[in-house]
């Protein structure tokens, strides 16, 4: 795992952008298609805006799987995470293949078709992001760090709730659902590459703990420490609360 440390959320996007493009398009060029995990989210926004105007990528090649998504949530909810997909990715690039987690449907018959096709290939890149309370996908802590599962539902924490609401997706707490289908950890791990874009102040608290403190359920995203190919993209912000010892200790 590595740790890149940027100025500011455009320089931080530009950069992520253009590792996760290499990506796609070294995927492509090997096996003749990429296969790509895809986050969704704030903390997304530049990110995807500027790999959907990349031309250099054949998007006819990429398949992409959803991360996670909230139970009960139409697709037409300004919060639903596959209208956040359609809006920003899906139909930006005219993307054919990709495998949106229906919140409509009874959640073992999603889980278990998104399940069949995400286990036919490897993944190449995940693109992914850590919540406020160090949450990957919705893997709120303490995270299941053992299921072998690719899907699982999740309940989801008062805090991941509150972020949710925070990030201007629901009026208010009651709006928020409480249970979401989720991408395991062990299947987050299991891609090839992982770009975790975590700009902004209010994920510094998250970091410190993640990659500061020791690998724990308490701290989900801790469990990147363990990927070899997995950069997590900060701005000043978000990495201002991480100790110089800590990032040592992390680079050597």
């Amino acid at each position: 795992m590595q740790i890149a440390i940027f100025p500011d959320k455009k320089s931080l996007a530009k950069v992520a952008a253009a590792e996760a493009s290499e990506a796609l398009r070294n995927a492509i060029t090997k096996r003749g298609q990429a296969r790509l995990i895809a986050a969704t989210g704030a903390a997304q926004f530049d990110f995807l805006d500027l790999i959907t105007q990349d031309r250099s990528i054949d998007w006819s090649k990429v398949e992409m799987f959803h991360l996670d998504e909230y139970i009960g949530i139409p697709v037409d909810h300004p919060a639903s995470f596959r209208k956040f997909l359609l809006d920003r990715l899906i139909n930006k690039t005219g993307m054919t293949r990709y495998h949106l987690l229906d919140g409509d449907r009874d959640p073992k018959e999603v889980i278990a078709s998104v399940t069949k096709e995400i286990q036919k290939a490897p993944i190449d890149v995940a693109f992914v992001g850590i919540g406020e309370n160090g949450h990957l996908a919705f893997n709120d802590p303490p995270a299941d760090f053992q299921t072998e599962e690719a899907y699982i539902v999740v309940d989801l924490d008062e805090a991941c709730r509150k972020q949710q609401m925070g990030e201007g997706w629901f009026k208010n707490i009651e709006e928020v659902p409480r249970r979401a289908i989720s991408m395991t950890v062990k299947q987050v791990l299991r891609a090839e590459k992982i770009i975790a874009i975590v700009p902004e102040r209010r994920k510094a608290e998250a970091i410190a703990k993640c990659f500061g403190g020791d690998i724990s359920p308490m701290a989900p995203s801790s469990i990147l420490r363990t990927h070899k190919n997995a950069v997590i993209y900060l701005d000043k912000d978000s990495a201002s609360l991480l100790k110089p010892e800590a990032l040592e200790r992390l680079s050597a």
